[in-house]
């Protein structure tokens, strides 16, 4: 249904840049989250964006002004799924069932989403628009339209679709870490931690979320709080490990 993407965090923070969510294909999510949208990211494997835009190993411990945050993915289930898409495939389905009727919003949700994992993401962008001006209310189309803002590095309209989804779906752990993860890509760290508590009180496993947590925590000077987030996502992916490190000190 969903995905997730973010660079700074193991799993969480890579979201929403690498995968998509919201009806039969792979959904976006920053790169922390780990529900089913379009956007997929892997959790407990942080990454930091280049000047280039590709991922890669933070060289310090610390962002520096010229860090990018990946956004978090959404789809954990789509993004574990053995058969890869074919989202050409799901692009032409979708045309067929516009051209019989062109206002369908379910077939325009679903053809952004596939362009936005085929990396189209400004003709993605065109059919998430198209798709809510017909169906206003519809939280997965905010959530991934906020995922494909938050590739663009558009992170206000990121953070702005992110806030209308929870508006429609306040249970949504996932656009709670999205909007964290496009604040700490402006490094608006202490607006970013109110945002992965409240996914971590919806779900106490999220490894994700606690990683972004620690970093956020770390990035304001609050080492306490950092290592005892970090420890706790350790202990729940194993993977966020050398995160822990890092950013305590260990």
């Amino acid at each position: 249904m969903r995905s997730t993407i973010l660079p700074l965090l193991s799993g969480a923070l890579v979201l929403l840049l690498t995968t998509q969510c919201a009806t039969t294909v792979e959904t976006e999510k920053p790169r922390t989250l780990t529900s089913q949208r379009e956007m997929q990211h892997e959790p407990g494997n942080p990454r930091y964006i280049d000047s280039t835009g590709a991922a890669a190993t933070a060289p310090d411990a610390k962002l520096s002004a010229t860090s990018t945050v990946a956004p978090p993915r959404a789809a954990p289930a789509a993004a574990k799924t053995a058969v890869p898409v074919d989202y050409k495939a799901e692009i032409r389905a979708a045309d067929v069932r516009l051209k019989a009727s062109p206002r369908d919003a379910d077939a325009l949700l679903a053809r952004a989403k596939a362009k936005s994992n085929l990396k189209d993401y400004r003709e993605a962008m065109l059919d998430y628009n198209a798709s809510l001006r017909i169906t206003p209310t519809n939280a997965d189309a905010y959530y991934n339209r906020g995922l494909t803002h938050l590739k663009l590095k558009e992170y206000n309209a990121s953070i702005s679709d992110f806030s209308k989804a929870l508006k429609y779906r306040p249970d949504d752990k996932e656009a709670f870490f999205g909007r964290g993860t496009a604040k700490m890509q402006m490094f608006n760290f202490k607006g970013a931690i109110p945002d992965f508590t409240h996914a971590i009180e919806l779900d106490p496993a999220y490894a994700d979320a606690y990683e972004a947590r620690g970093i956020s925590y770390s990035s304001i000077n609050k080492p306490t709080e950092a290592r005892a987030d970090l420890e706790k996502a350790a202990k729940l992916n194993p993977k966020i490990t050398k995160t822990l490190r890092r950013y305590s000190n260990k």
